[in-house]
């Protein structure tokens, strides 16, 4: 008897459910066909900021220009101190073994706007060819070099996050003319408490209007030597890296995006 109660009873809980799935199923294509209006789902506020885009090569309104093609007053020198770069029409030059520069303003995610060229006097071969780098926080390097008819290990050419990704494609123009980079970058997020990564950095970069990197996930720091690391870190720099050769650059900017947890 006891065994015959159980028995109904199991098949009146399954049934129970089954109908319960049922009548779900129903509600959910009732919604699907009509409950619904086309004010449901449409919302006013907040309003996005207007803004003013750039034109004829200018910085949309809301970025923070850090190279106008006058003076290096945003950056300062990796050692400390005034910048020994060359500034001259409208572009400056790493003055080699001076040592890298970064800007003196730091930054979360953000958008970045940023032109370089060659040496105009081609020298060496690989990564001793027009040898430079954009750091990202000062930590994550986005390679520049001359790689129009240069080999090199492909995850260290240009438009590399170096050593971690190499460009979907080679977008190189010859060296005589100005390369365009335009980064969108996602910054890594760490536990206040303990330095623990909660969320890796992702990088998206078009080179020439060309994407080469489509939103690759950061391994860690650029290492010359081993592998990526994560260290736990807040906002940082735009760094670019003195390399030995005299790679110019120029019309650079920056737009900081904000996130929720910012």
């Amino acid at each position: 008897m006891y065994k015959s109660f159980y028995s109904k009873t199991v098949s009146a809980i399954v049934f129970l459910l089954a109908v319960f799935s049922i009548t779900s199923s129903i509600a959910q294509e009732l919604l699907k066909e009509g409950d619904y209006k086309p004010e449901d789902t449409e919302f006013y506020e907040p309003l996005p900021p207007k803004i003013k885009p750039g034109e004829n090569d200018q910085p949309p309104s809301d970025a923070v220009v850090l190279f106008d093609g006058t003076d290096l007053s945003q950056w300062e020198s990796e050692k400390g101190g005034e910048v020994q770069w060359e500034v001259q029409d409208g572009y400056f030059t790493v003055k080699p073994q001076t040592g890298g520069i970064k800007t003196k303003e730091i930054f979360g995610d953000f958008q970045l706007h940023i032109e370089w060229r060659s040496p105009q006097e081609i020298q060496g071969e690989g990564q001793g060819r027009g040898n430079s780098g954009i750091f990202l926080q000062g930590l994550y390097e986005l390679q520049v070099l001359d790689s129009y008819e240069s080999e090199t290990y492909t995850n260290g050419q240009a438009g590399s996050i170096y050593k971690q990704y190499p460009p979907l494609v080679n977008a190189m123009k010859p060296p005589a003319e100005w390369e365009v980079y335009d980064v969108i970058y996602t910054a890594p997020k760490f536990s206040e408490k303990n330095g623990a990564m909660l969320e890796p950095g992702y990088v998206t970069v078009l080179h020439n209007g060309v994407l080469i990197q489509n939103h690759v996930q950061l391994q860690g720091t650029t290492e010359y030597i081993g592998t990526p690391k994560w260290i736990a870190h807040g906002k940082g720099p735009i760094a670019l890296q003195d390399h030995g050769n005299p790679v110019s650059f120029r019309n650079i900017w920056i737009r900081e995006l904000t996130r929720d947890d910012q």
